[in-house]
């Protein structure tokens, strides 16, 4: 690994600015539990890392039962995890969150940092898709928002620019009779990446008789964490039942694009999206059926 400059400025006007100086490789450290990697093996070079944690905007989580829940992009996921509007508002987040890494990973990633990886296999993302996230975008001219599911172009692809920098992610307030659940297939324990993952979102009737609206997103079986409208479509109107929650699984595992590599096949990865989603929607609808607040044992 090259020597390389370090900053830490305290504000999002000073990040923005380092990262668009022009004619150097300039990237913004978040938790650095992909970052470091990276570098360390030489997929890529930096003259100025711009160290994120210093920044009081990107560490804050606020919720607001009206206008949702806003997360800065520097929080860790074990910051993220004991915040108690989380864990009773957003246990479908958590379900993803809450598996990255170890303990030691945990104190260290960010949920804009795992955003900004764009791995196919990013846990959160899926999770962040099917809630109807948004990244809150900020460059030296101008500030917006880009719906999570447009977020990540190819591996390792982002919609960013040069000079523009995620400081925060924003999830609508939870709709009344709606539930999320995102899950994923590893073949052992201490393996932290999925071979296959699956997150469903979905709004019941008041009666809880019928679908109303969902939304399933997938991860590690695409070149990018991939929403699929079409096993959606088949969801409204629907009774919520497991004859249901497998055609929608179907049509997912179809849409899916997966490839051989190490941790599993193609035709692996098609069965698994199929399980999956059929298990996230289950669990949606549970969790959308619940009279209470789920809490830590919602989502554990």
């Amino acid at each position: 690994m090259k020597p390389f400059a370090y900053e830490a400025p305290t504000s999002v006007d000073r990040a923005v600015a380092l990262l668009a100086t022009e004619d150097q490789r300039v990237r913004p450290l978040a938790g650095g539990t992909d970052l470091l990697v990276q570098l360390r093996q030489g997929r890529f070079e930096v003259d100025l890392l711009v160290d994120l944690k210093h920044i009081p905007e990107l560490s804050r989580i606020a919720y607001d039962p009206v206008q949702g829940l806003t997360v800065g992009a520097a929080v860790n996921c074990a910051v993220l995890s004991e915040h108690v509007d989380v864990r009773l508002h957003y246990p479908g987040l958590l379900d993803a969150t809450s598996i990255i890494g170890g303990t030691a990973i945990q104190g260290r990633a960010t949920l804009g940092g795992n955003l900004c990886n764009a791995a196919p296999s990013g846990d959160s993302i899926a999770a962040m898709i099917v809630l109807g996230a948004t990244a809150v975008v900020v460059s030296p001219e101008a500030r917006r928002e880009v719906p999570i599911a447009a977020f990540c172009l190819a591996p390792g692809k982002t919609v960013l620019q040069k000079g523009e920098l995620v400081v925060a992610l924003k999830l609508p307030a939870p709709q009344s009779h709606s539930g999320a659940r995102y899950v994923r297939f590893t073949p052992r324990g201490e393996m932290d990446i999925a071979v296959a993952g699956a997150g469903a979102w979905v709004r019941l009737t008041p009666d809880a008789t019928r679908i109303e609206d969902a939304r399933i997103a997938l991860s590690a079986v695409a070149p990018t964490p991939l929403e699929v409208p079409a096993a959606a479509a088949v969801l409204t109107g629907q009774a919520p039942q497991d004859s249901v929650y497998a055609h929608a699984g179907e049509i997912a595992a179809a849409a899916a694009t997966p490839i051989d590599d190490t941790r599993g096949t193609a035709a692996q990865r098609r069965h698994l999206v199929a399980v999956l989603v059929r298990r996230a929607l289950q669990g949606a609808v549970e969790r959308a059926n619940s009279s209470n607040c789920p809490g830590k044992e919602a989502w554990q």
